[in-house]
Formats: C-alpha cells, sequence, structure tokens
C-alpha cells in the first residue's frame, strides 16, 4: 500500500493539489483503486488530457484525446501480436491520403495552396500613376459602376463620373452624417438618367425574341448581383435571369409576379421627350447621397503600402491622351462611336477548319448585321465586323513575301473558309494577316523596347520556350528565331486558345513544335502559337479596340448590350478570382492597355491571363478590368470542375474521363453528348443550350469535328462545289457526284456541337431565320 508521506491526495474537482505535491508520481487511495484507474483507463476509448492555457496559469484546458493502449489492445486481441501493429499502421497511412487526396479533390485552389506566398509583385507603378490611371479611365466613361474604388488607390476626392447618372441629395442633415474617410473610394454620378426596359416579344411577333434596342446596355452591376460565384450564386439561376432580361423567353414566360430586380438593361436618357419603346421609365431605386470630397491622409512616404517589384525602379509619369467626352447613344451623330468601334478579333493557324467555320456561322446567326436586309438598304444600327487573324505557318516563322496573297489563295481554297468571301459577307467578315513585327511597333508602349526582350519573347505564365538562332527554313515556311522576327516585316502567328503546360518533354519535340500548324490531338499543342495569342488579344485591343474571342468559341446571343457598357471586362477563370481572356474586351489606346502593357514590358512581357491577374491585383486595378461571372461565356465551366451540380444549367456537361489511357478530358460533353442526355439536343435544339449566356466555350477539341457523320460545310447549292471538295477527303472511297444523302447513313443521336453546326447552316442555305426570326436575304 503507498505511504501517505509520499502521495498526495487529489482535490475535490479532480486535479491535484501542486502545492502539496512532492514528486511527479499519482495517488491513490489503495491497491484497489490503483488497479480500478489503470483497468478504466486502458478500457476507455479517450483519455483525458490536460493542456495549460497560455497566459492564464491558475486554470488549464481538458481535452479528451484517441487512447492509444485502447487501439492498440484491440488490434492486438483481434488479429495478434504482429498483424495488429502494421495493420493499424497501414489504416493511419490510407487515413491520412484519403483526408489529403479530398482536400485537393474538393478544396477550394485557395484552401489548397498559400495563396501568394513568396510570390514577388509585379508592381513597377506608383500611386500617382494610379490615381492618374483610374481618373482617366472614370472621365472616360469607363467605369459605369458603383463599385467601391480600392483604398490603396488613395484618391483624396470622388472625381466625377460621366458614366453613371445623379444621385438624389441626401435628407439627413449634415450634422448627422458620419464623418468622411481619409481616401475616397466613391465616384459622384454626373452622367444621363437611366431608363430600364422590360424587354418582351409583342404580338403577333411571338414566335421570336426580339432583337435588343440600339444603344442598350447591360448593368454589369445587376448581372454580378445575380450572378458573383463568389457571393453563391448559381449558374443556372444567373442564365434565367440573363434570358428574362433580355426578352428570350419570348411568350413562354412561367414567372409570375414583378421582376424589376431582374432588368439588367436600360437605355442612357438625355432628352426631354425621349419614348420608352418597352414600358415606361422606372426610378432609381435606393438613392444614396454623394460622398463630400475628403482631405489627403498625408502619408510621408507617398507610395506608403504599396509592394514594388523587386529589383524594378518606379516608372516615370505615364504618356496619357486627354480623356475621351462620354456620349450616349441617342446623342451620337451617327450609329457607330469612332471611340468605341464593334470589332470582334479572332486568331487562327495553319488550315482553316470547322472550329472558325463554326464560330462565323454562329456570329452570322446571332449579331445585328442586316443580312435580312437586301442589298442597297441601310441599317440604321451600328453593325459589328468580325477580323479574323490568319497565319498559315508556324508561330515563329517569317513566310514569304508574298503571304497575303497566298493567304487569300488558300482561302479560296479551302472549303471551310471560301464561303465567307462571298461579296453577301464582305463588309462584316475581314481576313488580315498578322504581322508581329509591325504590331508590336504599333504599341507606343513598347515600340522602342520589346526588342531588348526578343529571347524570352515566347513567355506565358513564366514558362519561356526558347527558339535557337540557328532554325532557319522549313518546307512550309522559312522558321527563325525571335530574333529573326525583328527584321522581317511579314511574320505571322495565330491562336488555337490551348494553355501551354510546358517546353516540350525532349529534343525532338521541340523541333516538331516549331514547326506546327495548329493542334491535331491533345498531345500536339501548337504552344508558340498559343503563347502569342496570350499577347496578340492584348495588342490588337488596344491598338484597334474592340472584343477578342478565342476561336473555340459560339455566340448564343446578340451582343449589343454588351457593347454599350464602354468599361474593359474579361471573365472569371472558374472558381478561382482570376482572368479568363479568352474573351477580352479594352478600350482602344486606354489608361489601362498603357499600364497592362508597361508593366509586361518589366515582367518579361508575359500576357498569360493568370499572370495579368497578378499585374491588375498588385496595382489595384481588378475594378478597371471587371471579371465577370463565367455564367456568362463559360457556363459549364464549373460544372466540369465539379461544382453546383446540385443545381446544374442547361444542358448538364460533366468531366468525362477516358478510362483506357487514364486521361481526363474535360467538355467533351458537347461533342460526345452521354446517351443517357442525347435526346435533348434534337428536342430542344439551339434555343436549349445554355440559353440566356452570350457566347460558350468549348475548350480546344480542334482535332474533333463538330459533326463527325457530315464532316464537311453543309451550306446548299450556292457553295457546292467547296462542299464536293470537302466531301471527298471524309470520304475518300466514295465520289461525289455519286454520293447519296440516306438518313440510315446518319448518327442516331446527334450530339450538341452536331445540332448546333446544322441549325447555322440551315440559316445560310434559307431553310430556317435566324434566332431572332430575319431570313438571310441574298
Amino acid at each position: 500500500m503507498a505511504s501517505p508521506n509520499y502521495f498526495t491526495p487529489p482535490r475535490g474537482n479532480g486535479f491535484l493539489d501542486k502545492s502539496r505535491i512532492t514528486n511527479a508520481l499519482p495517488t491513490y487511495s489503495s491497491a484497489v483503486s490503483e488497479k480500478m484507474h489503470r483497468h478504466s483507463r486502458s478500457m476507455s476509448w479517450t483519455v483525458p488530457v490536460s493542456v495549460p492555457i497560455p497566459g492564464v496559469r491558475s486554470r488549464r484546458l481538458r481535452l479528451f484525446m484517441p487512447n492509444p493502449s485502447r487501439v492498440h489492445q484491440i488490434s492486438v486481441s483481434r488479429f495478434g501480436r504482429r498483424r495488429g501493429p502494421i495493420l493499424l499502421c497501414v489504416v493511419l497511412i490510407a487515413s491520412i491520403i484519403t483526408v489529403c487526396s479530398f482536400a485537393r479533390r474538393f478544396g477550394a485552389e485557395e484552401k489548397q495552396w498559400t495563396t501568394n506566398f513568396g510570390e514577388s509583385s509585379t508592381l513597377v507603378f506608383g500611386r500617382d500613376n494610379l490615381q492618374r490611371i483610374w481618373k482617366w479611365e472614370i472621365d472616360s466613361g469607363h467605369y459605369p459602376s458603383n463599385a467601391k474604388i480600392p483604398e490603396q488607390v488613395g484618391l483624396s476626392a470622388p472625381p466625377l463620373n460621366p458614366a453613371l447618372p445623379p444621385r438624389k441629395v441626401p435628407t439627413i442633415p449634415s450634422r448627422f452624417r458620419p464623418p468622411p474617410g481619409p481616401v475616397a473610394t466613391t465616384t459622384r454620378g454626373d452622367g444621363p438618367r437611366r431608363v430600364y426596359l422590360d424587354v418582351q416579344s409583342m404580338p403577333p411577333n411571338l414566335a421570336y425574341p426580339p432583337r435588343p434596342v440600339p444603344g442598350s446596355v447591360a448593368d454589369l452591376d445587376i448581372i454580378m448581383d445575380h450572378c458573383d460565384f463568389s457571393q453563391g450564386k448559381y449558374v443556372r439561376d444567373c442564365l434565367e435571369v440573363l434570358r428574362i432580361g433580355a426578352g428570350l423567353d419570348n411568350g413562354k414566360r412561367l414567372r409570375r409576379g414583378e421582376m424589376d430586380e431582374w432588368k439588367y438593361i436600360y437605355m442612357e436618357q438625355e432628352k426631354e421627350n425621349f419614348t420608352d419603346p418597352f414600358t415606361d421609365p422606372i426610378p432609381i431605386a435606393n438613392p444614396i447621397a454623394p460622398p463630400r470630397p475628403l482631405a489627403s491622409a498625408g502619408e510621408t512616404d507617398p507610395n506608403a503600402g504599396l509592394r514594388k517589384k523587386v529589383g524594378a525602379d518606379w516608372e516615370t509619369q505615364l504618356p496619357l491622351r486627354a480623356p475621351l467626352q462620354h456620349i450616349p447613344y441617342s446623342s451620337l451623330p451617327a450609329p457607330c462611336d469612332p471611340e468605341n468601334p464593334r470589332l470582334f478579333h479572332m486568331f487562327w493557324t495553319g488550315p482553316f477548319t470547322d472550329k472558325p467555320y463554326l464560330a462565323l456561322l454562329s456570329f452570322l446567326f446571332t449579331q445585328n448585321v442586316g443580312l435580312h436586309l437586301k442589298d442597297g438598304d441601310t441599317l440604321d444600327v451600328c453593325r459589328p465586323e468580325f477580323w479574323m487573324w490568319i497565319n498559315p505557318g508556324p508561330a515563329a516563322s517569317v513566310p514569304n513575301p508574298s503571304a497575303l496573297s497566298d493567304m487569300y489563295e488558300g482561302l479560296k481554297t479551302n472549303p471551310w473558309a471560301a464561303p465567307f468571301l462571298h461579296h453577301r459577307f464582305k463588309d462584316v467578315i475581314k481576313f488580315k494577316l498578322w504581322n508581329t513585327t509591325d504590331q508590336l511597333d504599333g504599341i507606343p508602349e513598347l515600340k522602342d523596347e520589346w526588342r531588348e526582350l526578343k529571347e524570352t519573347l515566347f513567355n506565358s505564365g513564366g514558362h519561356i520556350v526558347s527558339v535557337p538562332a540557328e532554325k532557319s527554313q522549313s518546307k512550309s515556311a522559312e522558321v527563325s528565331s525571335s530574333s529573326a522576327i525583328e527584321d522581317s516585316t511579314n511574320s505571322t502567328d495565330a491562336d488555337t486558345s490551348a494553355k501551354p503546360s510546358s517546353t516540350g518533354d525532349n529534343k525532338s519535340d521541340e523541333d516538331d513544335m516549331l514547326n506546327r500548324t495548329g493542334s491535331k490531338s491533345s498531345s500536339s499543342y501548337d504552344r508558340l502559337s498559343v503563347i502569342l495569342s496570350d499577347m496578340a488579344r492584348f495588342v490588337l485591343c488596344h491598338r484597334f479596340g474592340g472584343i477578342y474571342l478565342d476561336a473555340d468559341t459560339i455566340f448564343l446571343r446578340d451582343w449589343e448590350e454588351l457593347w454599350g457598357w464602354k468599361g474593359a471586362f474579361a471573365y472569371r477563370w472558374s472558381r478561382l478570382e482570376k482572368y479568363n481572356t479568352a474573351v477580352l474586351r479594352m478600350n482602344k489606346n486606354s489608361a489601362l492597355g498603357s499600364f497592362l502593357f508597361r508593366t509586361a514590358l518589366k515582367n518579361g512581357l508575359d500576357f498569360h491571363p493568370m499572370t495579368v491577374s497578378r499585374y491588375t491585383k498588385d496595382a489595384y486595378l481588378e475594378g478597371l478590368l471587371l471579371r465577370l461571372p463565367d455564367a456568362m461565356f463559360d457556363s459549364a465551366w464549373l460544372n466540369t470542375e465539379y461544382y453546383q451540380r446540385e443545381r446544374p444549367p442547361q444542358p448538364y456537361f460533366q468531366e468525362y474521363v477516358c478510362t483506357y489511357s487514364f486521361i481526363s478530358y474535360r467538355f467533351s460533353d458537347f461533342f460526345d453528348t452521354p446517351a443517357q442526355a442525347s435526346a435533348a439536343p434534337q428536342a430542344l435544339g439551339f434555343e436549349g443550350f445554355f440559353q440566356g449566356a452570350f457566347s460558350y466555350h468549348f475548350h480546344n477539341f480542334w482535332w474533333k469535328p463538330f459533326d463527325p457523320s457530315r464532316n464537311w460545310p453543309d451550306l446548299g447549292p450556292r457553295f457546292s462545289a467547296g462542299e464536293r471538295a470537302a466531301r471527298a477527303a471524309a470520304e475518300p472511297d466514295i465520289d461525289p457526284e455519286d454520293a447519296t444523302d440516306r438518313v440510315a447513313d446518319d448518327k442516331r443521336d446527334l450530339d450538341w456541337a452536331t445540332v448546333l453546326k446544322r441549325t447555322f447552316e440551315s440559316y445560310i442555305r434559307g431553310e430556317r431565320p435566324n434566332m431572332y426570326g430575319e431570313w438571310l436575304q441574298w
């Protein structure tokens, strides 16, 4: 029995009295008590652990942890002394691997990796330049938003905003208003009044939705309220708001009640006798008081709080032209605003295929280009143009001096391209040859310095593809290094819209990559063209203005309301707060564009969308390049990454996994619609395909035909020569003259890609109107 001289009894609360402890041994009243205590501890699944509380000496925290003795005892009793511990270790390791796998599979990207940890800043502009950029864009009407300006910009007073309507005078006396902050984070509206439209089809024209009102504008603040993924908004709900607000649910509206909060399309009203074509003017709701001028924070260091790029000096004052004047559509002397040209840009490299073919067909099917009017009739709207930039050779190539004429000869003999050279389309579709040297020399922010970076010209996301100087010529084109591009006057590049993953696995792969013209399979991306396209989209938008689209994009509706919104935008990279520049809108010669090119010049001319996201974030300029929800342009993306699958949009595209090669192909449901869902494409047609979205991005798949059983342009007798040539290539064993179209030879279940292609082609053949009920007039 233990002696009371050596053991101290516990206190009433179960803990030992520290003041009377003489050693570290436990105390028991008897051997029986000690035995029962040990037995109870060994049989319990948990054991209490006393943990000191930091800063509180007199208290301790009692936690319950798994009892190792109990676990060991069970494993040994059931599996033996040797197998028990081994099995226990295996279970522990498997549990750790499972938890890590679930975290990486389903956890958000920001949770998986430490965001920006150790990532150096890209900023090379001080606060004075950042304020000038913000003020220039606001003064030019490029910020028609109520979103906050970051405090770090340090504006001392709210600037006047000509793209926002004035706010009502506050009714709260000044003595009761909260004191202003040290910096301004809002703008003061000083522009025309907004009249929100109730867009609906009117009898008897209920079969098709109405064209957008010329000059109408999409309020992207309202769209963000209903569609922002970071605020828990669903793609399905976003698309419903988009289609109802635009009247795309023509004659089929099921929603009841007032839907004013879903009206996101407005007209700018300056004239007294403005007439709303759809409804009476809606008063501006929730007026707020305009902020008063704020005092400067008075920082000693004007750039305090900004993280400058390591090893770089602050840039000198950024040269900017005078701000533009924001003119409402109703006050323009002509339908088109020269400072806001309606140009769609797209790149393509190598021979023309069904991919740019379908992009152009969807453009003709959806946009208001006046094909429903006869020759000689005038279209009293600003008609958009589609500029297709072509490169027939590898990206790092110098074609012969007759490159332009060779390009047109190739287009004339290509059955996928030749139809768009028809004189009916000459005013709306234009083919252009890309010239790297001329384009870079046309950017004032780059022209004097870009040649110093010619060795790293092919840079995307920090991955640089080096083109050796000894690479000379190939059969199809003169292959050169980036230094040869400097001396050329006809160098060409193009876009295939696939993002590079590496710079080649071996020497032969690198040699092959230099000669690629287009992506012919999942393992042979034309990476050089892809990298140059990352830069080219910014070059084209900055030089000419307009909207850039990746070549794997299909138009789904008229973009009139997006042209009316004069700010710059791209869209969100799925769940990540990054840009995807597969759709990019920028204004011609803007302050934002000047910032991006000067910043990229100091960061290796890297225009990968992830890197551009860092540029704007480090400079607090994200508000000037709005990150729109991907529901507007890429509605399937979240579903393919296992998000929002409990309430997916229509159609429901999932990630398809190739079980034989263990390679995951996303977005393949568009080309290979699963059998259990393959009734929808034919039953619903074009109107059932992500209705409400502005476009659809199918993410590469350059090598997969839209219509496998009829892999040729099917545009009717007017273009029969091209169809015969394409048929001969697709079916070399059948004479095109003897070919017979039998429905039994067609694929039984048509995929979504096939249904869209055949819908657009039937419009060109004159068998159906476009999506707005307009028939093509030849």
